[in-house]
Order: structure tokens, then C-alpha cells, then sequence
């Protein structure tokens, strides 16, 4: 068993008045797969770093497999790091570097080699064990650390934005295998990184992190569907969500001279200054000024499937950045006018002051 549980756990640094990781509480069942995602400085580095031991717990703390882990030294959290820039040997052969952690263990040699090629075999990894790192690609480099994790059998696997260092196409293929590389193996995966595509391609649940708090944690698709804040609006979607600023006005969203129409249950909350969000993909383009916002469009980004159209409203006199998503088959020129407008379902309510959410 290898559920982890994060009790009010916080980190302050030395020399630093405000708190890295602040008061987290976070809930990991057995054999999940989390994923702690935020932008740099949000605290989800210093959150893993703590599960492993790389950083005290200055107050709460944290549980694996039910047993508190505060005072234990790293070694004995029975923990497998995966770190970005591998940490390999370059004067040992791959099968040396994966079977390394085990001969300090005083495996036998047998034993070493019998649990490598198990683990080189899941990884395609076999035909290069005698190889040394600096004739391996960024992807295989990558491998062969997961795979020294893998050969320990350890309860929980933890990963320190391991595919940064790679290019944008090695990045998609080894994220893929990691994601079933973990459901094959069915360890308890808590996943750091900066990249919310891959974070909600690769995640069972999304933990969002801002200036040491946790802000959400969810599914991906419920964390894209209902942010329950700002920030997390803001962070979740490429390209993100559009957020504007608009006034409560009789149950409707007032934009400048454009009345939204609002979801009942949202209306009933709004007052004052409020925030409203549309994700690209839920405009729909009209025929004229009298149904719709205009937007001029400034650029297209023709992906072939689909295309990003990234306009400027002018809305109540202040000009502001609209993104659609449209057909990559059917959409404006650059220089066009186009009309835009969404239905009350899928538009998203914020409070502006607190950045709360209003929309059920």
C-alpha cells in the first residue's frame, strides 16, 4: 500500500519570510497517477522534493502507506527519484547505470542483471545495455533513468520534470510512455512539471499550484470544464481560456456596449465587478453587430484540422484580445470582421475581486 497523504504540510526556506509550500493538504490513492502542475515558483517542485525528503517539513506532514514520514531520511522512504537532467554516469554502460542502486543494495550480480533486462525489455531498452549515455538520443537518456527507477521496485515514483530537457516531438512520444509504462506498473506516480498539455494528457488527477497553494485538484476535463478560480481558468487550456472584465447587470454580463446573457444560477451571485470567460472553442460566429461582439481579426494560426483565430474587440471603448477556435477548413482573413457571440451554458463566471467562481 502506497496511498500519500500531505497533512497541512508547509516549507519555508531559510533567509525567506513567506512560505514555499503552504499548509498542503492533498489526498493520493494507491497506484494513482498525480500530477502537481503550476507555473515556476508555485511551490510543486518543493511539494515533491518534500515527499522525498530533499526539503524538511517545517510544519504538518506528510504519509505513506499510512506511516509518517517526518524525520525519516530519504533512503528509507523505499522513493525512486526521476530528476530532468537524468543524472546518469557517463563512464557506466546503461545496464550499469539502471542495476547501480541495486548493487549498493547488495544484490547479487544474477539477481542485477535478471531485474535489468526486465525492465530494459518494458522500456526497449534492451538492444542498448551495453551502450554508454553520450551514444543514447535525449528520449532513450530519459528511459534508462526511468528504468534504475523502475528496477527498485519502490512504492511511490517520483518525477521532477523529466521531459524538459527534450524536444518538442521526443516530448509527446515519451510522455505517452511514461503514462503506460505507470498504468502497467500501477505505482503510485506523483508527476512535476511546468507544461499544463502535459499535465492534462498524462494525469488520473491535476493538482494546480500557485504561490505555495493548491488551488484546485481534479480530472483534467473537470479542472478544463469548471476552474474554480481565476488562476486556474487562466492556467488550464492552450490556448487559454479569454477572461473579461464585465459588469453585473439585471442577470446579464454588460461588456461595454454588449449585453452576455448569463446561466439563472450564476445571475443570482453576480454583483459589481465580475470576469467572464469563454474557452475558444465555445464562440460562435454571427451574422452582425446586432447578435454579436466584433472582433478584427489579426492573426490565424492555420493548424489544417482546426485554426486559432486571435482577434481585438474593441469593447466600451478599451481594445481586448479575443481567441477562437474555427474550422481549419472555413475561417476569416486576416483584416476581417467577424461577429462572435456563446451560449449562457458555456460561459464561465468570476468574481473579479476574489476570483471566485459563480458559475455552478
Amino acid at each position: 500500500m502506497a496511498a500519500i497523504t500531505y497533512k497541512n504540510a508547509s516549507c519555508i526556506y531559510e533567509g525567506s519570510d513567506k512560505l514555499a509550500v503552504d499548509t498542503l493538504s492533498l489526498d493520493i490513492q494507491d497506484g494513482e497517477f498525480i500530477v502537481l502542475v503550476g507555473p515556476s515558483g508555485s511551490g510543486k517542485s518543493t511539494a515533491l522534493r518534500m515527499l522525498a525528503g530533499l526539503e524538511d517539513i517545517d510544519e504538518g506532514s506528510i504519509e505513506i502507506g499510512g506511516k509518517d514520514m517526518t524525520g525519516v531520511p530519504s533512503k528509507d522512504r523505499d522513493i525512486a527519484m526521476v530528476f530532468q537532467n537524468y543524472a546518469l554516469y557517463p563512464n557506466k554502460t546503461v545496464a550499469e547505470n539502471m542495476g547501480f542502486a541495486l548493487k549498493l543494495r547488495g544484490v547479487s550480480s544474477a539477481e542485477r542483471r535478471k531485474k535489468v533486462e526486465e525492465a530494459a525489455k518494458v522500456l526497449d531498452l534492451t538492444e542498448h545495455l551495453d551502450r554508454k549515455p553520450a551514444k543514447l538520443s535525449g528520449g532513450q537518456r530519459q528511459r534508462v533513468a526511468m528504468g534504475r527507477a523502475i528496477v527498485r521496485e519502490p512504492q511511490v515514483f517520483c518525477m521532477d520534470e523529466p521531459l524538459s530537457n527534450l524536444d518538442a516531438k521526443m516530448r509527446v512520444h515519451t510522455r505517452s510512455d511514461i503514462a503506460r509504462l505507470q498504468a502497467n506498473l500501477g505505482v503510485t506516480t506523483v508527476y512535476v512539471t511546468h507544461d499544463q498539455v502535459e499535465a492534462m494528457t498524462m494525469g488520473d488527477r491535476v493538482a494546480v499550484m500557485d504561490d505555495g497553494i493548491l488551488q484546485q485538484v481534479d480530472t483534467p476535463l473537470s479542472l478544463y470544464d469548471r476552474p474554480a478560480n481565476l488562476f486556474v481558468a487562466s492556467f488550464i487550456g492552450s490556448p487559454q481560456m479569454n477572461l473579461i472584465e464585465a459588469k453585473a447587470n439585471g442577470g446579464q454580463a454588460t461588456i461595454g456596449d454588449y449585453s452576455v446573457p448569463v446561466d439563472p444560477a450564476a445571475a443570482q451571485k453576480m454583483h459589481g465587478d465580475i470576469t467572464i470567460g469563454v474557452r475558444p472553442e465555445a464562440w460562435r460566429v454571427v451574422g452582425n453587430s446586432e447578435d454579436g461582439l466584433p472582433v478584427r481579426v489579426d492573426v490565424v494560426e492555420d493548424l489544417g484540422a482546426d485554426a486559432f483565430v486571435y482577434g481585438t474587440g474593441d469593447i466600451g471603448g478599451t481594445s481586448r484580445s479575443i481567441t477562437i477556435r474555427a474550422s481549419g477548413r472555413n475561417h476569416p482573413n486576416k483584416g476581417e470582421t467577424m461577429y462572435i457571440t456563446t451560449d449562457p451554458r458555456n460561459l464561465h463566471v468570476f468574481d473579479t475581486a476574489t476570483g471566485s467562481r459563480l458559475s455552478d
